[in-house]
């Protein structure tokens, strides 16, 4: 039965969503300083003019040691988080999961002013790895979510029979589990990272005096002649963040379809 309202809605909804993100490369093209139609002309000068910047650089190799740090730190915790939860039970199970999966709603600037509060209470100088543990802290969630769909679709037989053949629980986790779990794997490294990479607020509460690609961003839209050169910046970090967040969902159905499971419907 069709639902023509509905379809109207779903297309106004995704409209209004992605319609200012389909704006970025209009205007990392445009041959203006001013962001406002009509446009003036076609230039790739925003691209030389973003490339040429060696702030902006300095601020991507922070942002990339930030990301891989925590997509792999959250990765591992996520892992023996959710090994844990869907393997074994434990008194306060369910609590300790709900407190593992609590930054998922809590507002970042919360998140963001008690993690600076504690860590300057307790004598840390901001740097790039308070970032990190902040950021940390806001991808385990993700990592948790990703890898618990993992395992909950894995075979126990598989593991039972392992055992049965004289291979250690250590061994099993190493020679079975993990291979048919790697796609999940991968697939939270990949969204952690963009996760990380994206991430402002935690960023500018943490980072301190050194720079990072999110907060570079923010910074230079104070600056009205500078702006184009950061739609450009936007525009490749949109098709970096899609291509990654596509890898993901592709190493995600993978692993669940390799498992025997559904591949449901993705990660939101």
């Amino acid at each position: 039965m069709k639902a023509p309202g509905l379809y109207g809605y779903t297309l106004a909804y995704l409209l209004f969503l992605y319609a200012p993100i389909a704006l970025l490369p209009i205007f990392a093209f445009n041959d203006s300083v001013v962001i406002a139609f009509p446009l003036s002309g076609f230039t790739t000068s925003w691209f030389s003019a973003m490339w040429e910047d060696s702030s902006m650089w300095q601020a991507l190799r922070n942002s990339m040691i930030v990301s891989g740090s925590t997509a792999i730190l959250a990765t591992v915790l996520g892992l023996f988080a959710a090994r844990a939860s869907t393997r074994h039970a434990f008194p306060g199970k369910a609590g300790i999961m709900g407190l593992i999966m609590l930054p998922l709603v809590l507002p970042e600037m919360i998140v963001a002013m008690s993690l600076l509060v504690a860590l300057l209470a307790a004598g840390l100088d901001l740097s790039l790895w308070t970032v990190i543990l902040g950021h940390v802290l806001i991808c385990t969630p993700f990592a948790v979510a990703i890898l618990t769909s993992a395992f909950q679709s894995l075979d126990r037989s598989l593991e039972e029979a392992a055992l049965d053949l004289g291979e250690t629980p250590v061994s099993t986790f190493r020679l079975v589990i993990l291979p048919l779990v790697a796609p999940g794997i991968v697939a939270s490294l990949l969204i952690c990272f963009t996760v990380s990479l994206d991430e402002f607020i935690v960023a500018y509460f943490l980072a301190g005096t050194e720079p990072l690609l999110s907060v570079y961003i923010y910074g230079q839209f104070r600056f009205p002649s500078n702006v184009p050169a950061v739609m450009a910046l936007g525009t490749v970090l949109v098709a970096v963040s899609v291509l990654l967040l596509a890898a993901a969902e592709y190493f995600r159905r993978r692993g669940i379809a390799r498992t025997g499971g559904s591949a449901g419907g993705g990660f939101v």
